[in-house]
């Protein structure tokens, strides 16, 4: 049964008034906690028209919700400074009372090479963008020392932790983890897992349901936790109980569109894309019922598609939370 119902949104905007866009994503969030959902996740996009400073839209949601988590799915690390985002997350989950989920990625961002000199004019080849800069990451809001001084000098005083501290943000860290290699180093080392509609083959010819659950099961085998570990997926479902006609054809021809993606590995890392599920609750509960990735899961924050209207969300949102959620066996979060 579904244990925790959550929704992940790219928070598109018009660069010509990008302050709408961010407040509609904002009044998304906002719907979601008062229809019920245990969670909202922001995707992190940079040089596009979504949102590029998750921190800051999850503190502006921070203040206009109580109750609702707040995620990142996922940031790329490798457009991050450590040091300096781990006070900005843990200032803003001291800020939310302790409901903030960073979700993570490491390696080079989407299209690094073609900004990477404005980010690191002299030391692009030089940085280290993989794990060890979540390893880093994980210290810092776990505790460990980031300066050799602690004290006073003159009036101001001096820690040699970052701060603040906020306990219980480094156990709400999450990895996008899309192979047998990221999944099995997200769980030897304790994280909570991500597991998208984005898989790599890597060069099996399983189904996208199968490769995905084989990804999980491996996390779990080498984490900590064991089968209690976290895991949450994140698949493009789009309910159509209270759509109107014009609606549901438009969503049926969005997921025809991506449809050729998923029959066969895409590009040089061989991605398999998971096909979009539309269709009424009953409907689409049952395709996920039958999902290998679903059947090994109690949570999952479903994608909303990227060019979808404001009324679109509402209405994909709305039946989620009063037709899907209950129809896979989840009970909507009491304020």
């Amino acid at each position: 049964m579904l244990r925790r119902l959550g929704f992940l949104t790219i928070g598109l905007f018009d660069p010509a008034d990008p302050a709408a866009g961010h407040e509609e994503t904002l009044r998304i969030i906002e719907l979601g906690e008062r229809l019920g959902f245990d969670s909202a996740w922001l995707r992190h996009r940079h040089l596009q028209f979504g949102i590029s400073s998750p921190v800051a839209v999850m503190a502006a949601a921070s203040q206009r919700t109580s109750r609702i988590e707040l995620g990142t799915a996922v940031t790329p690390l490798g457009a991050e400074n450590p040091f300096r985002l781990a006070e900005d997350l843990a200032t803003v989950d001291v800020l939310s009372r302790g409901r903030i989920n960073p979700g993570f990625s490491v390696g080079p961002p989407m299209n690094y090479d073609r900004f990477s000199s404005s980010l690191y004019p002299d030391t692009a080849a030089q940085e280290e963008l993989g794990y060890p800069r979540l390893e880093r990451f994980l210290a810092y809001v776990s505790g460990s020392p980031v300066s050799e001084f602690e004290g006073t000098v003159g009036i101001e005083t001096f820690s040699r932790l970052v701060q603040p501290q906020s306990p219980g943000l480094a156990s709400r860290v999450w990895y996008g983890a899309g192979s047998l290699s990221s999944a099995r180093w997200a769980g030897e080392h304790g994280l909570n897992l991500l597991s998208s509609s984005v898989v790599k083959a890597e060069g099996s010819a399983d189904s996208f349901a199968a490769i995905q659950r084989r990804q999980i099961d491996l996390f779990r085998s080498v984490h900590p936790a064991g089968a209690s570990a976290r895991v949450s997926q994140g698949l493009v479902v789009i309910p159509t109980d209270s759509a109107t006609p014009e609606q549901v054809a438009r969503y049926a021809a969005y997921a025809d569109a991506r449809l050729p993606r998923t029959r066969e590995p895409q590009g040089p890392a061989g991605l398999l894309f998971a096909p979009d599920i539309v269709g009424t609750s009953a409907q689409i509960a049952e395709t996920l019922q039958a999902h290998a990735g679903f059947q090994s899961v109690d949570e999952v924050a479903f994608a909303l598609p990227f060019t979808f209207g404001h009324a679109d969300y509402v209405q994909i949102l709305t039946d989620m939370a009063e037709h899907l959620g209950p129809a896979l066996g989840w009970s909507p979060a009491a304020d």
